[in-house]
């Protein structure tokens, strides 16, 4: 009997193995917020358990640099936007983007009206506030493909090193800040500003934009099957959480606040974050596609005699990942 149990119970411990559900942290670029919506549906709907999968969402914050988490082991993969991932790998950072869920750019300058600002032009001699910690890359390309210098004076911007909030502009510290479309333009807004009173210009529209909130591992992780097998499955329950989440904001935005432990978001901004949110994922499977990539690397590389990235980065993406998880 002893015997038979010991048996029993070596199968039962097999099988448990063989059945567990494999490990993957996911280390956001911000905070719990609705731009990682698709992430939080697909653990809230099952998507990532579905696929065998036990993911724990880390959040990003002020004084959180994702790839050094990454670097660490402290996660399986990352959210990052592009510029700043091809600038950490050029510098060493072997990251590869593996999946790109955002299919359009959000980042736009928001500035008084009555400024005089009426197109990039009209930025020289003003202050414009700009996020750091590697946002600041398309910016930067962008007023040097302009040929205005950052360095401030009468023929130049004066740039102001933004916090992550609306301040500068709601209290006339700058002339123009950065603003997301999903998020920042709309803290301007709720504070009373009329949209009348504003002129903004997306750099979409500009012809200057660069991919946001792409999926990134290390290069070395990849060349394990084990792991990569892992990452098709998330990407692909991932995907399935976006479109979950574009087809039903309002019950994505509240799954969002479920898993906000700050209590800092409201129910109305994260349902108009959510609603923004989906315009820039609509048309994407995941798959990068690589005139984005490649319009990206353009804008990053033309920054005169002082580009974001100095050379055609190679190995910096792969379409394994999707290939397989779209199958």
């Amino acid at each position: 009997m002893k015997t038979y149990m010991m048996a029993a119970a070596a199968a039962l411990t097999t099988a448990t193995s063989a059945f567990a559900a494999d490990d993957v942290t996911l280390q956001l670029k911000w905070v719990t917020q609705a731009q990682f919506a698709g992430y939080y549906v697909a653990l809230e709907q099952g998507f990532y358990e579905a696929e065998d999968l036990n993911v724990e969402i880390l959040a990003g914050g002020p004084d959180i640099a994702p790839g050094q988490v990454l670097a660490g082991g402290g996660a399986d993969v990352m959210i990052d936007w592009m510029p700043s991932a091809l600038a950490a790998r050029e510098k060493g950072l072997p990251i590869v983007n593996i999946a790109q869920p955002y299919k359009s750019s959000g980042l736009m300058l928001t500035c008084w009206k009555d400024s005089g600002i009426t197109g990039p032009e009209d930025f020289v001699g003003k202050t414009i506030g700009v996020w750091f910690f590697g946002n600041e890359y398309p910016f930067l390309s962008w007023m040097s493909q302009e040929g205005i210098s950052t360095a401030g004076g009468e023929d130049g911007v004066t740039v102001l090193k933004q916090g992550f909030n609306v301040d500068p502009l709601l209290q006339r510290q700058a002339e123009c800040i950065s603003t997301m479309t999903y998020n920042e333009y709309g803290q301007v807004l709720e504070a009373g500003v009329s949209p009348d009173e504003l002129v903004t210009f997306k750099y979409e529209d500009e012809g200057v934009s660069t991919l946001e909130d792409g999926l990134y591992v290390l290069e070395e992780n990849l060349a394990d099957p084990e792991f990569a097998d892992k990452m098709v499955r998330f990407v692909r329950a991932s995907m399935e959480g976006w479109k979950w989440a574009e087809e039903n904001p309002e019950e994505a935005a509240m799954i969002v606040l479920d898993y906000d432990e700050t209590g800092a978001q409201t129910e109305e901004h994260q349902i108009y974050m959510m609603g923004e949110v989906a315009k820039l994922t609509a048309g994407s499977d995941g798959t990068l596609d690589v005139a984005d990539y490649e319009r990206t690397v353009a804008t990053l590389l033309a920054g005169g005699s002082d580009p974001v990235i100095t050379m055609e980065p190679e190995g910096a993406w792969t379409h394994a990942i999707t290939d397989a998880a779209l199958q």
